[in-house]
């Protein structure tokens, strides 16, 4: 914790001079973001013994500051995220989610401070996803992700982009408490173990590579550094996981190809250094009806998603399932959205339904409402911990 905040401090004030120095110009200056309240009801009583109760309420709020100087070749960000849980004292944190410093020159970049990147086309799981942490108190569809701090150096070249990156200060995976939802059996040691003698401190590199050929969008890169992802050990007293992170040499490919209303998505990974090489896989379709009722598009997407690691590895719930949804843009002056999926594990009969409705209110206000149920599952399948888990959930955001 303490060397995460230090990074943060050090990197915010050492980009103070470039952005200042910068700033001689400003061209422009621009403050948005939200805060907004989130109620999430649970339909049945908690499994795990010091799990709370039924309801609980939440503030967020995420402000970002962005400007650009000198004619918009110098450019800085700042997006920090704080959450405050009536019932999770592991749910209420603070993040920085953005802190850096981007300048261009023709075709070449550099970025330095914290930053999120997304990679990947894939509908039901972000497998490529490598560069940053997950946030796995906020959600855990595995959607939302701590902030990195990072040199980033890109180029844009007439063969396609390439991203090198350079990772100092890991980020550590963030766990329900105790009295949180979404927890395993045993809740969570906050003192980590690491296979490398650097520990949090190990830098990690990545090399990325992406372009488009026709009606393909392609991308490809090797990741060398500490596994995001983290197996599980007991403590020494036997009444907590201990998380136990692996250096590890991965690579992966993402794919996309666009015909008339078809997309065809593809994600692959091949991982090793936890003593086995594995690898994983999403691969689907998507195909959307256009300007049905005068208006509303309807999308129907299709996934498989295949994940071959073994027990020793760190868990995951993808290994052999179908995920199948339904997406309705009404196209509207409020934004009207409805997404309805699937995930069903045929081995298992293991069944996830997700539910999720957004719309604005007015210039300022959104709501988004979203159901989810967990069925099928035993006391030997990853998602039994959430098997009374089911829950639907308000949020209510006033944007600025």
């Amino acid at each position: 914790m303490g060397f995460r905040y230090h990074c943060a401090v050090t990197l915010v004030f050492t980009l103070i001079y470039p952005i200042w120095v910068a700033a001689s110009d400003l061209d422009e200056l621009d403050v948005s973001g939200f805060i907004g309240t989130e109620t999430r009801i649970f339909f049945e009583d908690a499994q795990f013994f010091g799990q709370g109760g039924h309801g609980e309420v939440s503030l967020v709020l995420s402000p970002e500051f962005r400007y650009a100087a000198n004619k918009g070749t110098h450019k800085f960000s700042f997006g920090p995220f704080a959450r405050i849980d009536s019932r999770d004292q592991e749910r209420s944190h603070f993040d920085i989610r953005e802190a850096y410093w981007l300048a261009s020159y023709e075709d070449f970049e550099i970025l330095l401070g914290f930053n999120r990147v997304f990679w990947g086309v894939a509908e039901s799981r972000h497998l490529i996803n490598i560069i940053n942490q997950v946030d796995l108190v906020e959600d855990i569809d595995q959607e939302d992700f701590l902030g990195q701090p990072m040199i980033n150096l890109r180029t844009y070249q007439n063969f396609g982009q390439v991203d090198l990156f350079v990772l100092p200060g890991f980020r550590e995976r963030t766990f329900p408490g105790e009295k949180g939802r979404f927890r395993f059996s045993l809740p969570i040691d906050n003192n980590p173990k690491y296979t490398s003698s650097y520990g949090q401190k190990h830098i990690d590199v990545a090399l990325r590579y992406s372009h488009y050929f026709g009606n393909w969008d392609v991308g490809a890169y090797y990741f060398y550094g500490t596994g995001r992802e983290p197996r599980f050990i007991l403590d020494h007293q036997g009444d907590k996981l201990r998380p136990v992170y692996d250096i590890i040499h991965q690579g992966g490919v993402d794919m996309q190809y666009t015909r008339d209303a078809w997309l065809y998505k593809f994600e692959g990974i091949v991982q090793s250094g936890r003593g086995q090489t594995f690898a994983a896989m999403v691969a689907g379709a998507e195909f959307t009806f256009y300007q049905v009722f005068d208006s509303a598009d309807i999308g129907i997407l299709l996934e498989y998603l295949y994940d071959g690691r073994s027990s020793f590895q760190p868990p995951t719930i993808f290994e052999n399932d179908i995920f199948v949804g339904f997406r309705l843009a009404l196209n509207d002056a409020h934004d009207t959205s409805v997404l309805a999926a699937t995930m069903y594990d045929p081995s298992s009969g293991e069944i996830f339904i997700n539910i999720e409705a957004e719309r604005r209110l007015g210039q300022n206000f959104a709501m988004e409402i979203q159901a989810r149920f967990f069925t099928g599952s035993d006391a030997s399948d990853a998602n039994f911990a959430f098997a009374h888990d089911d829950y639907i959930r308000f949020n209510l955001a006033y944007y600025f």
